[in-house]
């Protein structure tokens, strides 16, 4: 047993660690455009011993309304898909995807939601990974069925309403989307453009260069100078669904700042309600 990676793991630890008693893989792979790709690309190969989580079915609840594209699940429903994955709180678990880690953040952050530390995203995903030549399995693991007893700290889990009150008090809104989404320039996801006002943006691809993170003493100068006096806990972070941000989280916990929240709805569930405000333009 090691003292465990809690942010990031690269692609070469990784593979050293392969076939650990404790380590456990789970593969986010997922395309908006088309759902069933990624579970198609695991099913042809992943990394050994994989088990495979789905945004749509495994990392969102839809059959909650109101609350954005991907709804937060409960804890019961992925506590239980833990278990079926063979995974306790005890396992060292590493998760990844095959774009810029943002699918593999949602996980990392449920996770630690649960109070699971010992969780880290490889960095540089698949893509990384396979340029290595590292190992590629095809074979599935059957389901278990072990529990995983924990609840999500809700402290850290902010709807609209919440927002808005916090928004009030002072509290500092990071927007992880894209600039000409943030402006309502170009948005061909929700129906409705614009921004959260009082809202900045800090496209989360700000935290990558080529394709992986920065290192943490450059995400901290460029965190601290977006947050100012803003403390962690003031500070809440949202995107379109409540995916993307918590890419920002990892970034942030990478850099040493820990303790922001996520608005779960985000974009999607701010305009669920035709009454809240849209601002539009820069911040």
């Amino acid at each position: 047993m090691t003292a465990g990676w809690t942010t990031l793991v690269q692609a070469e630890t990784l593979s050293i660690a392969l076939g650990r008693a404790d380590l456990a893989i789970i593969d986010c792979r997922f395309s908006l455009v088309n759902p069933a790709a990624g579970e198609l690309a695991y099913q042809q190969g992943h990394l050994p011993g994989a088990v495979y989580a789905h945004l749509d079915r495994d990392l969102s609840d839809h059959r909650k309304h109101g609350q954005g594209r991907h709804p937060w699940p409960d804890a019961a429903d992925f506590t239980a898909k833990l278990g079926t994955w063979g995974i306790t709180p005890r396992h060292q678990v590493a998760v990844y995807d095959d774009g810029d880690g943002a699918h593999a953040a949602r996980a990392w952050f449920m996770l630690r939601e649960l109070g699971h530390e010992k969780v880290a995203v490889l960095d540089g995903g698949w893509a990384r990974w396979t340029a290595l030549g590292l190992p590629v399995d095809s074979r599935i693991p059957a389901p278990l069925a072990v529990k995983y007893p924990a609840q999500f700290d809700v402290g850290r889990l902010l709807d609209a309403t919440h927002v808005q009150e916090r928004l009030a008090q002072g509290d500092l809104l990071i927007d992880a989307r894209a600039a000409d989404r943030f402006r309502g320039e170009n948005e061909h996801m929700d129906r409705i453009a614009g921004h959260v006002p009082g809202a900045r943006n800090r496209p989360y691809a700000t935290n990558l260069v080529d394709g992986r993170f920065k290192p943490p003493m450059q995400l901290a100068d460029e965190f601290r100078e977006l947050l100012g006096e803003h403390a962690p806990a003031q500070t809440i972070v949202m995107c379109g669904s409540g995916v993307t941000a918590c890419h920002h989280l990892l970034a942030l916990e990478r850099a040493g700042i820990r303790g922001a929240r996520l608005f779960t709805g985000s974009w999607s569930g701010w305009i669920a309600d035709p009454s809240r405000p849209v601002a539009t333009g820069p911040a």
